[in-house]
């Protein structure tokens, strides 16, 4: 029996359909194997979607798989710097024998256009850092945007590798956002706590207002050793790097490992002027997380709050095994009284150590002005129960007495709320047996 998607096999446009859990391309019609010069199918079968139609080493940044709908087309356009060329797409989610899979119709619109900008005939810097922007502006959050970008940048200049490093207080400077070209092996976890002494010759030219352009590696071997030493085994042959400055201080660099080397002063340009959009990226991004940190964590003990706690169940898998500790500080009203609230928040700080001990590994919350809760994911009910009973001992040591109530289930598949109910209940008649001199 046909596939839907093979009645786009003689379509004039291109059409692709790819498994949205592995990334894995299904299928491709004539149109699409004749643009991506493949064949016949077994070219492309097992693949990346990424990798044979962004020429991406992992899930695209602009991926809207998490948006598709069945029975919905979610239409945009998309500059795909990697054909060179303008498309409008329509896609959507199409359910087949129990799997999602992604189906993509692409309309040439240069053919419309007249154009096909390519980066030879974007010498208009500005109109290239546009095409970008409007591209990384459309994601949701500050931190969707910058990996947009630095993919389209990617894609666009031609090169290996698009990066981001940023200062920090002690005089370190660390690689936080990177995009990489299929088969270009990441840097990223390798480039952490760079000295500054390392990037202080780059820094000398970042404040004379100028970019660090590398044209051939091997020419800085003796005038710039340290640097060489630290580019050398990244394979990098040439690089343009330009400073990030905030209110008149430099606060780090973006940079691009081997774009072609004709290209190289054009990059120079154009990254004088893009640097101020990332820095306002990236001021956005940091301004995203204050306000998350004032959303989702409670100010006092510094762990989730009850909107963490919400946010964090709707993302649970119900395959995963879940053990819940429902707690209560016990006497916190009466230290409140009698000692003042500083007394009352001391408690509160150690009765929630107590947790972070035996339970740190796992999802803590305050949920209420004494009330805690613990959400184990994984956990196997022996190791649950043992850990309450290890932190029992830990709260007499530590004078944070709680009132506790256990509930594991093999499965989440089970109403939430239930399961919160029923752990309450426990731990009411914990409490119960606490007050009547019985409490275990």
């Amino acid at each position: 029996m046909e596939k839907i998607w093979e009645f786009y096999e003689n379509l004039n446009e291109i059409v692709y359909t790819a498994d949205m859990d592995s990334y894995e391309l299904i299928y491709m019609n004539s149109k699409a194997r004749e643009v991506y010069g493949y064949s016949s199918d077994s070219e492309f079968k097992g693949k990346k979607c990424y990798e044979v139609l962004q020429g991406c080493s992992c899930p695209c940044a602009i991926c809207n798989n998490r948006s598709l709908r069945q029975g919905y087309f979610e239409e945009w356009q998309y500059y795909n710097p990697v054909l060179g060329k303008t498309y409008g797409l329509k896609d959507t989610m199409v359910m087949d024998e129990g799997k999602r899979f992604r189906m993509e119709i692409a309309i040439d619109m240069s053919i419309q256009e007249q154009q096909s900008k390519t980066i030879r005939e974007f010498s208009d810097n500005e109109a290239m850092i546009n095409e970008g922007l409007k591209i990384a502006l459309s994601a949701p959050t500050p931190e969707e945007s910058i990996k947009i970008l630095l993919e389209y940048l990617g894609h666009a200049l031609k090169s290996e590798r698009v990066y981001i490093f940023e200062g920090t207080n002690q005089g370190i400077h660390n690689n936080t956002y990177e995009w990489c070209a299929n088969d270009v092996e990441p840097q990223k976890d390798n480039l952490q706590n760079v000295a500054y002494e390392v990037v202080e010759p780059w820094y000398q030219r970042f404040r004379n207002n100028e970019n660090v352009i590398i044209k051939e590696l091997e020419a800085i071997r003796k005038i710039d050793p340290v640097v060489y030493e630290y580019l050398q085994p990244q394979n990098i042959r040439t690089l343009v790097v330009s400073p990030l400055v905030n209110d008149k201080k430099i606060i780090g660099f973006y940079g691009v490992d081997n774009p072609p080397g004709e290209l190289l002063n054009h990059i120079s340009t154009m990254f004088q002027i893009m640097g101020h959009f990332i820095v306002s990226l990236l001021r956005r991004r940091d301004l995203v997380k204050r306000l998350a940190s004032l959303s989702y964590l409670d100010q006092l003990t510094g762990i989730g709050n009850r909107h963490a706690m919400n946010a964090y169940i709707s993302e649970m898998r119900q395959e995963n095994s879940i053990g819940i500790l429902y707690c209560d500080v016990m006497g916190l009203k009466k230290v409140n009284d009698t000692q003042g609230h500083q007394a009352g928040d001391d408690l509160l700080l150690r009765a929630c150590e107590c947790l972070k001990r035996k339970y740190g590994d796992y999802s803590l919350f305050r949920i209420g002005g004494d009330e805690f809760l613990v959400l184990c994911a994984g956990i196997r009910e022996e190791e649950l129960l043992a850990r309450a009973e290890a932190l029992k001992q830990d709260m007499q040591e530590n004078s944070a007495l709680m009132a506790l109530g256990c509930v594991w289930r093999s499965e989440s598949i089970e109403d939430m709320d239930k399961l919160l109910s029923e752990a309450d209940n426990k731990m009411y008649e914990n409490k119960r047996r606490y007050y009547a001199g019985k409490m275990q």
